[in-house]
């Protein structure tokens, strides 16, 4: 069994796998990692980090790439449903 560690999306406590993104850990919370100018939810879409579809704000810092970060134990993850980016 593999070892997982707590972080908060959009305040909500979740339990991620060890060496999960942040992107999965989103995808795991049922959230959407932001909406878009016209107010379509967007996610993750090349899953490495070119295409900047899943930017989220990550312990206050904006514009984070999700699928290029793993979680960490701690970590607050607010998606722009939330208000974030």
């Amino acid at each position: 069994m593999s070892e997982e560690i707590s972080i908060q999306v959009n305040g909500r406590a979740i339990m991620v796998p060890a060496g999960a993104t942040v992107a999965v850990a989103v995808t795991m919370a049922g959230d959407v990692c932001r909406t878009s100018v016209s107010g379509e939810a967007r996610g993750v879409l090349c899953g490495m980090g070119i295409c900047f579809e899943c930017r989220v704000m990550i312990n206050g810092h904006t514009h984070c790439r999700s699928c290029q970060i793993l979680c960490a134990p701690g970590m607050e993850v607010v998606t722009g449903k939330s208000g974030a980016p």
